[in-house]
C-alpha cells in the first residue's frame, strides 16, 4: 500500500436545500486501500460519496482525485462507480451485457467495441457470476443479481479506484458471497476501494481503515470497529481525534 492519496477530501462541507449534511469532513484513501466509510441513515455518507464524484457541489473545502482538484478531474476511466441500487432500476429493458458495456464508455469513443472492451465486459460479467446470463434481460434478474450487474459495469472500466455505495443492501447471502470474492480479487489487483456500508458483514476481513460519521461529521478514523475487541459495543470511547467528546457507538452501524 502506498502513502499516495487517490482520494483526498479536506474540510468538504455540503448542503440539501437549507439543511447541512456534512460539516467539515475530512477522507483520504491511499493507493491500494480499502477504506469503508459507516454510519447511521441520514449521517452523510452517501452525500459524501456523491460529492466525490461530482454529483453533490461542495460549499466549502476541497477535494482530489489521484492528486488532481475534482473540477479539474477528467479520467474518470480510473474512477468504477456502484450507485446504490433501486428496484426502479431493474425494469431497465436492457441485456446483462448492454448494461455492463456500457461500463467501457469512459475508455473509447463511442462506435463498436473492439476486442479489448468485449473481453473486459465478459471478464467483469465471470468475477460476478453472471456470464451465463450476458443475453438475459436485467428485468428478469433477481435483486441481488441486479447488484452483480452494477458492479460488473463499474468493473468493466478496469478502474483504480472503485467506489461502492451500499452494495450489499438487499442482496441475498449467495450474492454477498459472490461479492465479496469479486471484491478480494480486485483488491488483490491493487485496486483502491472505498464502501459505504451500513454495517461491515461480509466485507470485514478485506477493510483496512474505518470512516464513522455523525451528523457530517467524522467521528472515527482508524481500525474498523469490529477490529478494536468483540467488547467495542456502544460507549466505546475511540474516537478520531478532531472529534473530541464524539464517542464512538457500534450502534450506528445497525
Amino acid at each position: 500500500m502506498s502513502d499516495e492519496p487517490v482520494i483526498s477530501v479536506r474540510g468538504a462541507t455540503a448542503a440539501l436545500g437549507a439543511r447541512p449534511v456534512l460539516r467539515g469532513v475530512d477522507l483520504t484513501v491511499r493507493r491500494g486501500e480499502v477504506a469503508a466509510l459507516l454510519g447511521a441513515n441520514g449521517s452523510g455518507k452517501s452525500t459524501a460519496v456523491r460529492a466525490i464524484i461530482g454529483q453533490v457541489p461542495l460549499t466549502g473545502g476541497t477535494i482530489e482525485l489521484f492528486g488532481t482538484e475534482r473540477k479539474r478531474f477528467r479520467d474518470w476511466s480510473r474512477v468504477g462507480y456502484v450507485p446504490q441500487r433501486t428496484t426502479a432500476a431493474s425494469g431497465v429493458p436492457a441485456t446483462v451485457r448492454e448494461v455492463v458495456s456500457s461500463g467501457r464508455l469512459a475508455r473509447r469513443r463511442f462506435g463498436l467495441p473492439g476486442k479489448a472492451d468485449k473481453a473486459a465486459v465478459h471478464r467483469a460479467m465471470e468475477l460476478v457470476g453472471l456470464a451465463d446470463r450476458a443475453g438475459d434481460s436485467v428485468s428478469a434478474l433477481s435483486g441481488g443479481q441486479h447488484q452483480r450487474v452494477l458492479i460488473a459495469r463499474a468493473l468493466a472500466s478496469e478502474p483504480e479506484l472503485l467506489i461502492m455505495d451500499e452494495p450489499m443492501a438487499g442482496v441475498d447471502l449467495a450474492s454477498q458471497e459472490i461479492l465479496a470474492a469479486t471484491l478480494r480479487e480486485q483488491v488483490a489487483g491493487g485496486t483502491s476501494v472505498l464502501l459505504v456500508l451500513h454495517e461491515l458483514g461480509p466485507l470485514e476481513p478485506l477493510i483496512d481503515r474505518a470512516i464513522v460519521l455523525r451528523d457530517g461529521c467524522v467521528v472515527h478514523d482508524g481500525p474498523p470497529p469490529e477490529a478494536l475487541g468483540q467488547h467495542a459495543l456502544p460507549g466505546h470511547d475511540h474516537v478520531h481525534p478532531h472529534a473530541a467528546g464524539e464517542p464512538l457507538r457500534t450502534g450506528l452501524l445497525t
